[in-house]
């Protein structure tokens, strides 16, 4: 298998390629495929498990697509503009440049460390984490023992816990 695919290589043409289909228009889809993945990395920084990303990332991207039609919406109608700088709603968080940014930064953090990973190391935690495979699927796919499997992805969820312990406390 070699390199290991990150979760980018793994779910963004997919995820662009459905937001595309919702928007048609690739800036916007691309901008619904960012805002997905900082939306399902700040579920996960939170401690939510993420058992299925790639349905995540599309529900998640709906109710983006909902989101932004709602400001369409709202923009039609009124022009905002014309408010009182009081009365103009604010942005939300998520869209401020700086959340955006610290967003993707955590996520080339994480795939930095999936990707300093020993190969085969992370190629099994790859297999865990993405492909959702069983220890079993896993070891039979290497060729390798369940209890060697288990000290790849045991030492894949070390180096990522460790991580995020750095981003949590800005070492």
């Amino acid at each position: 298998m070699g390199r290991c695919p990150s979760v980018l290589e793994r779910y963004y043409r997919e995820l662009l390629n459905f937001c595309l289909r919702k928007v048609r228009d690739r800036d916007t889809a691309a901008d619904l495929a960012q805002e997905s993945y900082a939306r399902v990395l700040g579920m996960q920084r939170a401690g939510k498990v993420i058992d299925q990303p790639a349905a995540l990332l599309k529900q998640v991207a709906l109710n983006a697509k909902i989101d932004l039609d709602r400001r369409a919406q709202l923009r039609q109608h009124e022009d905002i503009d014309a408010l009182d700088e009081t009365q103009q709603p604010a942005s939300p968080q998520r869209l401020q440049p700086e959340a955006a940014y610290a967003s993707s930064q955590t996520v080339q953090a994480y795939l930095a460390t999936i990707e300093a990973l020993p190969p085969r190391c992370r190629e099994a935690f790859c297999m865990y984490l993405f492909d959702e495979l069983s220890n079993q699927q896993i070891a039979e796919r290497m060729g390798v023992s369940i209890s060697m499997v288990n000290q790849y992805i045991s030492r894949g969820k070390i180096a990522c816990a460790a991580r995020k312990q750095e981003l949590d406390h800005g070492d």
